[in-house]
């Protein structure tokens, strides 16, 4: 029995992957709540399985007192010396109990609490290797679908690709080869649940790294990634070296590496721009694939006023605005689109209302010095007046003299 009970061990730790220190130490444990449900929780009851022999021995420990007031745990000195002569108070004293004395519940009990303990085991088996493959693509085969949600094999355990982490319009069949990023590993109540995503930026950046071995190499670098799954998606790159053009490393040679990423992403579009430090540039080029005439900047509002041809104005925009969209995620900046026309109107009204307004600053400033030239020639003419001698007249004169005089 202990032969066969080892190689059954030894079996489920190959299958699972678990050590079979672990899974011998969970069907102690089960054995032990076996043994607790049959002959009482108050009993103090030992359970070990020889690591060689895989023999079961279970012992009911009672410590031996004087005067015995729980016979559950405790035996008197007269007793245990009838079982061992050196026996002394305060020592413990065992009894063997027969696993067949377990009976049919215990038997249940005890593999139920062994096929929950394996599970443990094995959740945290997953959870380990899984946690450490966290953020990885992964490759998987469908298994079906629950609630929107697809279940995908991995190989030791089962993903799942929430409804919300598809990419819009993608559909699959059970067997059909799926990869995804490793979005997350979360331990629950019930089982550890591995969590995939189609939808997340940094599944395209893992797709380049699997194509481009510019960038598996750190040769090239991802500055970022913007993208509105199954339509557009808008990747910065930079080079380290000097010799390596980022964006044709990227595109590969007639495009077979940025084709690669589109038909795993069924078609969804992808824009591949030259990052640059030059933020008129930078904007210039995340609005790919129009072509652009003129960039203004504001740097307080970190806004930008791009000017097109009226024939690229759409395409600048993109389908429901799509574009600019996304070009504004990708490089921080709000952006604002007008076509050339609507440019030169609009400057030669900024013209107009430029030179009004310098004439009107001219008028104002001719107002104010005429003004001041009027103020100053009253107050020389009031000094003149101030300045001139008054006639007093001559003692014993009349009045009508005075006044004639």
């Amino acid at each position: 029995m202990g032969r066969e009970l080892l190689a059954v061990i030894e079996q489920i730790g190959r299958e699972k992957g678990i050590d079979t220190g672990r899974i011998l130490e969970a069907v102690e444990s089960a054995l032990l709540t076996a043994a607790k449900k049959k002959y009482g929780a108050a009993e103090n009851i030992q359970v070990r399985i020889d690591r060689k022999s895989g023999e079961v021995e279970a012992i009911s420990l009672k410590k031996i007192v004087n005067e015995v007031t729980n016979p559950k745990s405790e035996v008197s000195l007269e007793e245990a010396r009838k079982v061992d002569s050196e026996a002394e108070l305060g020592d413990e004293i065992g009894s063997v109990i027969e696993i067949e004395d377990f009976g049919r519940i215990a038997a249940q009990t005890a593999k139920q609490v062994i096929f929950q303990k394996v599970r443990e085991a094995e959740w945290e088996v997953v959870q380990r290797e899984y946690s450490a493959r966290q953020g990885d693509l992964v490759n998987g085969i469908i298994l079906g679908q629950e609630r929107r949600n697809y279940i995908v094999d991995l190989g030791k355990t089962e993903a799942i690709l929430p409804a919300h982490e598809q990419i819009p319009r993608e559909t699959y069949r059970r067997g059909d080869r799926i990869k995804a990023y490793l979005l997350e590993v979360k331990r629950t109540q019930r089982d550890v649940q591995v969590i995939l995503s189609r939808t997340h930026p940094n599944f395209i950046v893992k797709l380049f790294e699997a194509e481009v071995p510019e960038i598996a190499e750190k040769i090239v670098e991802i500055k970022g990634v913007v993208r509105e799954p199954g339509d557009r998606t808008k990747i910065a790159v930079a080079s380290r070296d000097r010799a390596v053009d980022p964006v044709g490393a990227c595109v590969g040679m007639k495009g077979s590496r940025v084709q690669a990423v589109v038909r795993e992403l069924r078609g969804e579009k992808i824009d591949i721009i030259a990052w640059t430090q030059d933020s008129r540039v930078f904007i210039a080029e995340a609005l790919n694939p129009a072509v652009i005439e003129k960039v203004g900047l504001d740097e307080e509002k970190k806004s930008a006023l791009v000017v097109v041809a009226d024939n690229q104005l759409s395409l600048a925009i993109g389908r429901n605005g799509q574009n600019v969209r996304l070009a504004a995620k990708l490089t921080g900046w709000k952006i604002d689109i007008i076509g050339a026309s609507e440019y030169e109107k609009e400057r030669v009204v900024r013209d107009q209302e430029t030179r009004a307004a310098i004439a009107q600053q001219l008028q104002e400033q001719h107002a104010r010095l005429v003004q001041a030239e009027s103020a100053a020639a009253a107050a020389q003419q009031a000094s003149a007046e101030e300045a001139e001698p008054q006639t007093t007249p001559a003692a014993g004169a009349t009045d009508s003299e005075a006044a004639t005089g």
